[in-house]
């Protein structure tokens, strides 16, 4: 089966003899590198080789006695109507070794002309039925036969002949799927619900199957493809279906289907939404939901927060300049800081003698301008949000677990100009996300910085300065007085035990809405791009998850 080649290389020696062998010698060693590893994988060219093709049939006859030997486990046999002998026969046992291999039998043999891919060559194709370790696997491949100038044969050999595409440094397993080919199913809190199945967590769920760490499941039977470490690379064929291995995260179910619905409410119009809900106790993420061509605003949405940013201002107010809720905040129709005019939103009213907590409910700008700028910029220093949400509202780069990437919140502690006494209020340079809010709100009602997480476990940066049980209270019930007869009450009003504080940002040409709350479980807050007001647009969805939770 084997004396095509055989003869051809007898022939050799006597060419090299006779013609000085400088055709016959490419035959012989160009069909290897230097360094005799296999050079399969490339073209071939060169004097020993002849520039036509084999006739079909020369290629057909040599194709059947190579997948002959094959079939009978005649590896060596195989290998040698081969150009590189040796490694043919390494990946031939490889190949029985791997996929613990029982029987192997080819059919359909057919040449069809020239390869258009190996130069010199004629192509033959065939269909490989394998029994292997867990059940039979059935699938096309091909050879391509050169032929030298002596009129030897061989199958130019790459590891595409034992399955195509198959790269030179991969080899196929058979049996127990490998952990690398079965990703891990990202779960939610009850163990059970895949996260992929909502919406907005698709990549999410990816990417926490990929990246964290999963427990349980059995493996599947079938052939995969291994890299050179022995992980993983793709599955071929599987006999059985194994169960998953499940990477359990802090989202409930519930809440989570509440919250793809919120962002679809249709108070909305169908303008861009992202929502985020967090247990105030641990930090968990409960929920998170988005909307819009903008990927997912609930928590990569980097925009300015509006007078969401009043909560900070009032804490660094309190904590660092001696104010209480009932300290003077003069809400005047307009005020001027470095130059900036600064006016309050429609219909917020002048009222010279509100105090600061007057002013949080119905979110006066004037006020938080006047005070924040006299109280907390010194010396052209205003640094002062910025400590305020860095140390006691654990501003940072978070990392929330599974490999999920969030965008950081900024407060610059280097602003200057008007940007000096926008910040008060949430514009200039200080942008955020609905994560970042919703940890600020579960911030005040849990006396301390938790912060958020998506996997059980993950570790949690902590506040350098928790924030004082002073300072929590007068929050709340500021925040208290925003839901039940501020800003918030046409949504939140009839709530039990809910705080909030809206917000109304301008970008451009437009505003984006936002609103943040806390109940007696869930901390929420809602971005809604080109929303009129907070109340008016974010309202409608943090009250569907605060009525769900």
């Amino acid at each position: 089966m084997n004396r095509a080649v055989k003869i051809g290389l007898a022939g050799t020696c006597t060419a090299l003899l006779v013609l000085g062998g400088i055709g016959t010698y490419n035959i012989l060693h160009g069909l290897t590198s230097d360094d005799g590893s296999p050079q399969g994988a490339q073209p071939l060219s060169g004097p020993g080789l002849s520039s036509a093709p084999p006739s079909d049939a020369e290629a057909l006859k040599l194709t059947r006695a190579f997948l002959d030997s094959w079939s009978r486990r005649h590896l060596d046999g195989a290998a040698s109507d081969t150009d590189v002998p040796d490694a043919a026969g390494q990946a031939l046992r490889g190949y029985a070794d791997g996929l613990r291999l029982k029987n192997v039998s080819f059919g359909n043999v057919v040449p069809v002309g020239p390869s258009t891919v190996t130069q010199g060559a004629t192509k033959v194709t065939f269909d490989v039925t394998a029994e292997v370790a867990g059940g039979s696997w059935t699938y096309p491949s091909a050879v391509a036969v050169v032929k030298a100038t002596n009129g030897a044969l061989a199958v130019h050999w790459n590891n595409s002949v034992l399955y195509p595409g198959l790269g030179e440094d991969e080899t196929l397993s058979g049996g127990e799927l490998p952990a690398d080919a079965t990703p891990a199913k990202a779960v939610a809190s009850d163990g059970k619900t895949d996260l992929s199945t909502f919406p907005s967590l698709r990549e999410i769920a990816t990417t926490i199957g990929r990246n964290g760490e999963p427990s349980g499941g059995t493996p599947g039977k079938g052939v995969a493809v291994l890299d050179s470490d022995g992980g993983g690379v793709k599955t071929l064929k599987v006999f059985s279906k194994g169960r998953p291995a499940v990477v359990r995260t802090t989202i409930d179910a519930r809440l989570q289907a509440a919250a793809e619905t919120a962002v679809k409410d249709a108070h909305l119009q169908d303008k861009p939404a992202g929502t985020v809900a967090l247990d105030w106790r641990n930090g968990h993420i409960l929920a998170l939901a988005h909307t819009g061509d903008d990927g997912d605003i609930a928590i990569d949405g980097i925009k300015s927060p509006g007078s969401t940013m009043k909560i900070i201002t009032s804490a660094a107010l309190i904590d660092q300049a001696g104010l209480t809720p009932g300290s003077p905040a003069p809400c005047d129709e307009s005020v001027t800081a470095n130059s900036q005019t600064f006016h309050n939103d429609p219909g917020v009213r002048a009222r010279h003698g509100s105090t600061l907590a007057q002013a949080f409910t119905v979110s006066c700008n004037t006020s938080f301008i006047k005070d924040g700028f006299n109280a907390l910029v010194h010396g052209g220093d205003a640094s002062a949000l910025n400590r305020e949400a860095v140390d006691v509202f654990g501003m940072g780069s978070w990392s929330i677990g599974g490999g999920v990437a969030t965008t950081d919140p900024s407060i610059p502690a280097n602003v200057q100009g008007g940007d000096q006494a926008a910040q008060f209020i949430g514009q200039g340079k200080v942008t955020a996300t609905p994560l970042f809010m919703a940890s600020v709100a579960a911030t005040v009602r849990n006396t301390g910085f938790r912060q958020p997480v998506i996997v059980p476990g993950q570790h949690q940066d902590t506040a350098s300065r928790p924030i004082s049980a002073r300072t929590a209270g007068y929050l709340r019930s500021m925040m208290s007085d925003v839901a039940t007869s501020g800003t918030a009450a046409p949504r939140l009003g009839g709530l039990a035990g809910v705080g909030a504080k809206t917000g109304t940002a301008e970008e451009g040409d437009h505003t984006n809405g936002w609103l943040t709350a806390y109940d007696s479980r869930i901390a929420v807050a809602a971005l809604v791009e080109g929303g009129s007001s907070g109340v008016d647009s974010a309202g409608h969805v943090v009250r569907r998850l605060l009525t769900a939770d």
